[in-house]
């Protein structure tokens, strides 16, 4: 019996995941990579080391996805956190649980995770073309073929792992959508997702290169002014706004940017309550009581916060711990309990960890990752419009949806 062909566009971690799983099943399976290395984008994540799952139940990982977290309920229950975790011990890369249940290889290398990926397929008889799709050949409403720069390729089915448009220097340019779109799916506009914030207020210039631990962040939308979001861990202060772990999964919530739309809130001593820090500052300026206050503050604060804070408070640098009134001690207080940044936009969605928008989920079945609209036609991974926060939740996104995609699209 003829082995069903199946074509794979895309060689990241959905498409490679997606066509181990098929040609695993017996499917004669081709994927196709504009690059002349495969998972590039892979490469990069987690800072080269590779942040491969979260180790959460699905529930919690649900609830770390903003954007149509129900799409995925099928999904994560056919592969979970737990069997991403196993599949890679299978393939001989041992991984471990860090802060915030993060699962990374024990060797902190991005490439470990991607050779491994790379064996599953081949291992299981995929071949990787080394070619740019063009465009999907689709007839009485069925895809029949892909073009390349090259030839015309034939297929039986076509799963479309193509990524975003986040870190288009390592492949994700889009072209996922450009094909949804050219069989009539609908995608949402693709915006920034997980991406660092810009900020015009001086003190992030001032505090350029200071990263933070162990603070408390929340997001403020102005009007209404309520809080939307908020977080504890690490953020840094760059020369156009601000970044780290906390930032970006701040921005994941930060919809339909406008300039003065939000503001971000440090607690810079979260586990002090107002009291108990006035207590502190009261005993470092007892301590230093004939010293300037610039020069008593730093056991408190970071060196280069210091001036920055004062300036804030309107307090004179030299003024000497014995003079600072009441009044100056709480300005100073209010201000390290709740430090406000401005925001004016994000940064270039070619910045940006994941992208927001993709194809609609309301025209994939989420059992199966098949298009509703061609039969073997199926999604797989961030071309998809679903993201979720920094932690590993993303990368399970793709595996999960390649999962259902390899299965069905070779087993149908």
């Amino acid at each position: 019996m003829k082995s069903k062909r199946v074509i794979v566009i895309g060689v990241g971690p959905a498409g490679m995941k997606a066509a181990g799983v098929a040609a695993k099943n017996g499917a004669d399976v081709i994927l196709f990579e504009k690059n002349e290395k495969v998972g590039r984008k892979l490469m990069i994540t987690g800072k080269g080391r590779c942040n491969i799952t979260n180790f959460c139940d699905n529930d919690e990982f649900i609830s770390n996805i903003p954007t149509n977290p129900r799409f995925m309920y099928s999904a994560i229950n056919a592969f979970t956190t737990y069997d991403t975790i196993a599949f890679f011990e299978d393939l001989g890369v041992a991984t471990k649980v860090e802060r915030g249940n993060r699962v990374f290889p024990v060797s902190d290398k991005a490439s470990d995770v991607c050779d491994a990926m790379k064996s599953f397929v081949i291992s299981n008889g995929a071949k990787i073309i080394n070619e740019s799709v063009k465009a999907i050949i689709s007839k009485d409403g069925m895809v029949t073929a892909v073009n390349t720069v090259n030839q015309t390729y034939s297929c039986d089915s076509l799963i479309t792992a193509t990524g975003g448009k986040s870190y288009p220097k390592t492949g994700s340019t889009g072209d996922g959508y450009v094909f949804a779109k050219s069989v009539g799916h609908t995608v949402s506009t693709p915006t920034a997702s997980l991406v660092p914030l810009v900020s015009d207020d001086m003190l992030c210039k001032e505090l350029q290169g200071l990263a933070l631990k162990n603070v408390a962040v929340k997001v403020v939308e102005e009007n209404p002014n309520r809080e939307i979001y908020s977080d504890f861990g690490e953020m840094l202060f760059t020369h156009f706004g601000l970044s780290g772990p906390t930032i970006l999964s701040a921005s994941a919530h930060m919809r339909d940017m406008k300039p003065n739309k939000y503001s971000v809130h440090i607690d810079l001593k979260p586990a002090l309550d107002f009291e108990t820090l006035d207590k502190r500052l009261l005993k470092d300026f007892s301590k230093f009581i004939n010293k300037d206050i610039s020069n008593s503050l730093f056991e408190l604060l970071p060196k280069s916060l210091i001036p920055v804070i004062l300036n804030l408070c309107g307090i004179n640098p030299h003024l000497k711990c014995n003079s600072i009134t009441v009044s100056q001690r709480h300005l100073l207080l209010s201000s390290i309990k709740d430090l406000v940044v401005n925001i004016v936009g994000f940064r270039p969605i070619d910045e940006a960890i994941i992208t927001c928008g993709g194809v609609k989920v309301q025209e994939i079945d989420p059992k199966t990752m098949r298009s509703k609209i061609l039969p073997n036609l199926y999604f797989a991974g961030e071309v998809i419009d679903v993201d979720a926060y920094t932690g590993g939740f993303n990368l399970q996104i793709a595996f999960s949806t390649a999962y259902l995609a390899g299965e069905n699209a070779s087993l149908d």
